[in-house]
């Protein structure tokens, strides 16, 4: 392991949960949180360079079990939340199990790891966004510059709390990527914010000339566009026509390519899943 603090911190969890256990290591080497009565881990899909073997990053998902449930929703966890303190604990609670999940194993060290903030976690944390969890990193040894904080779409009157967010981000030393719904609202926000990464939903891609524009722009102003819910060949293809139109690389991640898995060596190095073959 890479990380020599992350690993001394590994070997003082608890392999088993008791009632007050927050974080422990279950039998597969994973950590594992506690939220009320949900157990919390992580789940990683692969983003990948279309046509090419290279895995430039992974998007974190939570995976939550209850007890006689199939499972939660963490972000039906955030919304029903009694109150912005208990979804600021879940928030951080989660980012920490995702960067111990991640910088655990060996195939994160060349690698993006793109962590998703809720919107109403915007409002709820009243100043300096992302330095409690930058302390976070800093006590287990773990790189802040690898990690990329996905920003929820936002209204256009919220625009100035995107720009404060996005500001503190910064200060604290992280990249940022903003969620977009189509490629007007993205190039609108390229020039104002100047975000790091860009993820677009493949499945809105209406207007192909306004999606081509939007690829220009995003390469020529050193961001990386990426195309997130891949789902159909039909997409892909247009992605593809895409990329021989403009000369530039496509960065994409869905089911077509890869479900999210908990173990990075899943993925083979054409990033899909190994258990889809």
């Amino acid at each position: 392991m890479a990380f020599p603090a992350l690993q001394d911190y590994l070997k003082r969890l608890p392999h088993a949960t008791e009632s007050d256990t927050r974080v422990w290591i279950d039998s597969d080497g994973r950590a594992q949180g506690r939220y009320f009565n949900c157990r919390l881990t992580s789940a990683f899909q692969p983003i990948r360079e279309l046509d090419s073997p290279r895995i430039t990053g992974f998007e974190a998902f939570v995976r939550s079990y209850a007890e006689q449930s199939e499972g939660l929703s963490i972000w039906k966890l955030l919304d029903h939340a009694a109150n912005d303190e208990e979804s600021v604990e879940l928030d951080r609670l989660c980012r920490m199990l995702h960067a111990i999940n991640f910088y655990r194993q060996p195939e994160a060290l060349q690698a993006d790891l793109y962590l998703s903030v809720h919107d109403r976690l915007l409002t709820a944390v009243s100043g300096n966004h992302g330095m409690a969890f930058r302390r976070i990193l800093g006590g287990l040894g773990l790189p802040v510059d690898k990690i990329i904080l996905q920003l929820p779409a936002v209204t256009p009157n919220q625009g100035w709390l995107l720009n404060y967010v996005t500001d503190n981000y910064r200060l604290n030393g992280f990249r940022f990527a903003i969620n977009v719904s189509n490629p007007g609202e993205a190039l609108q926000l390229l020039e104002r914010v100047r975000p790091d990464a860009i993820k677009l939903d493949a499945r809105e891609i209406a207007d192909v000339s306004l999606t081509r524009k939007l690829l220009q722009q995003a390469h020529d102003a050193g961001i990386r566009l990426v195309f997130k819910r891949l789902e159909s060949e039909r997409v892909l293809e247009v992605l593809r026509q895409l990329s021989i139109e403009t000369g530039h690389g496509i960065y994409a991640q869905g089911h077509l390519l890869a479900a999210p898995g908990s173990t990075l060596a899943e993925f083979n190095a054409t990033g899909t899943s190994l258990h889809q073959q």
